[in-house]
């Protein structure tokens, strides 16, 4: 007689936070005797009756998130007819009734604030071999009160999908920018205990983990209590974490501009801060980024574009572009322009600008034609993309460590080996080629070669060819 599986489904959209949270519920399923897959679902994939019951983290950040969200969704309940859906997640915290309306019979709504009680569920239906909607929605229900801790408890030491751990630090933003939902529906920032961060670090290098990455929604908010009962900020804790670890690098996520300060700069300068550094910047504007309510000016961005550069040799300096918000005039988007020229990023990440219900730029008045809203979306991309490439160049025939990744491309055979990827000290995904096995999470140094342009342009995962050296 066959032993029936009892699949557990994850999906995940959006951001590393999101996929952070995933892993550790996921471990909760693990841990209950459910076997987890966290490969994304393909329209091709054929259906999967063995699955039992599947869940999607969702994103809020733009309206192609949620139209992404809902496609997925409608995905999700086709591969597995036996599989009740729980979405959970910022879209979920905000338009769950809209979401349920897809397939009330079936879909579960968990808003965000609530997805640390999947831990319970999974510790309460450990056995079970048919899961119900009724059943899980009459459950979370009954969960009057969240888990204490709740918004860190998601956690867990070994990753399913990433070779790179990641550690959530801190949660939701104080900042009501005009554009955003995220506070929405994350809330006000909270931050991890400063001795537990320290805790799961330690925890992470006692597994011989090479690199760790700070997330959060804004790091630079990151506010706790040490043991000393006195309140510790970012640069604070980089120093308590490096002071109490000898060996794991650090990586850090993503920063507001004004925040990277000399004090910040004389830890980040460590060995084992990874050079890679992400700024949200939004405009170079500062008419615009007034209008967005953002804490900052295109001068704080060039000062500490400037600091990092100071700090760390040729680091990996990307950041977040809006293009089109509501009143940009042409003469704000020349100083954009103008703005990443100057700087000359190693990334954009730039995206038309899309109004989100329930924010204020939803109903400014002057709204940007959609037309030129993309048009200037290209521009930033045709900017990214020379920045990477340009960056790319700057590091060839240079030797960086890396931490070979897991990848669905992983592992094929090339003309020398097998074709492994990997993720560079300064953030370059490389592609190499090996006769030896190299199993992911492993740390390796390889030789920049030369940029592969057309899958840069493509959004590919890989952007620049290697070597393995030594």
């Amino acid at each position: 007689m066959a032993i029936q599986k009892k699949i557990i489904h994850f999906e995940t959209l959006g951001c590393r936070l999101n996929q952070d949270e995933s892993e550790g519920a996921a471990k909760g399923f693990s841990d209950a005797g459910f076997l987890c897959c966290m490969e994304g679902v393909t329209s091709s994939a054929e259906k999967n009756e063995d699955v039992i019951l599947s869940i999607i983290n969702t994103c809020t950040v733009t309206a192609k998130a949620e139209q992404k969200a809902r496609r997925i969704i409608r995905l999700l309940l086709e591969k597995f007819p036996n599989a009740p859906l729980i979405v959970t997640g910022c879209y979920a915290q905000l338009d769950g009734a809209l979401i349920k309306q897809i397939c009330p019979d079936r879909i579960v709504i968990l808003p965000g604030s609530s997805k640390a009680s999947l831990l319970q569920a999974a510790r309460h239906f450990a056995g079970t071999l048919l899961f119900s909607a009724k059943e899980l929605s009459s459950f979370f229900e009954k969960l009057s009160k969240p888990m204490q801790g709740a918004a860190f408890s998601l956690y867990t030491p070994v990753f399913e999908k990433h070779s790179r751990a990641s550690l959530k630090i801190q949660d939701g933003c104080n900042n009501a920018c005009t554009f955003c939902r995220i506070h929405l529906a994350r809330g006000k920032s909270v931050s991890l205990d400063v001795q537990e961060v320290l805790n799961r670090v330690q925890e992470l290098e006692e597994k011989n983990v090479s690199e760790v990455v700070f997330t959060g929604v804004n790091l630079s908010q990151y506010s706790a209590k040490n043991k000393d009962g006195l309140d510790y900020d970012f640069a604070d804790l980089l120093n308590i974490v490096l002071g109490g670890t000898s060996k794991i690098k650090i990586r850090i996520s993503s920063f507001y501009p004004q925040h990277i300060t000399e004090r910040l700069c004389e830890y980040l300068s460590s060995g084992r801060i990874q050079p890679s550094f992400h700024l949200s910047v939004q405009s170079g504007s500062d008419a615009i980024l007034k209008k967005m309510a953002r804490p900052y000016k295109a001068f704080d961005v060039e000062r500490a574009v400037t600091l990092l550069r100071e700090t760390k040799d040729n680091p990996f300096i990307g950041c977040d572009m809006i293009a089109g918000f509501p009143g940009e005039q042409e003469e704000d988007f020349v100083l954009t322009k103008e703005l990443c020229r100057k700087l000359k990023f190693a990334w954009i990440h730039a995206f038309p600008f899309s109004p989100r219900p329930g924010t204020p730029a939803f109903s400014m008045q002057n709204q940007v034609p959609s037309a030129v809203k993309s048009e200037r979306a290209k521009c930033l991309f045709d900017f990214a993309v020379n920045g990477k490439i340009s960056y790319i160049k700057s590091c060839g025939g240079k030797v960086f460590e890396a931490v070979c990744e897991n990848s669905r491309s992983d592992r094929l055979h090339a003309a020398n080996g097998t074709v492994f990827h990997a993720v560079t000290s300064n953030f370059l995904h490389v592609k190499f080629e090996s006769k030896e096995r190299i199993l992911p999470g492993t740390c390796v140094k390889v030789k920049i070669l030369e940029p592969l342009q057309e899958d840069i342009m493509r959004g590919m995962e890989c952007e620049c060819s290697a070597e393995l050296y030594g």
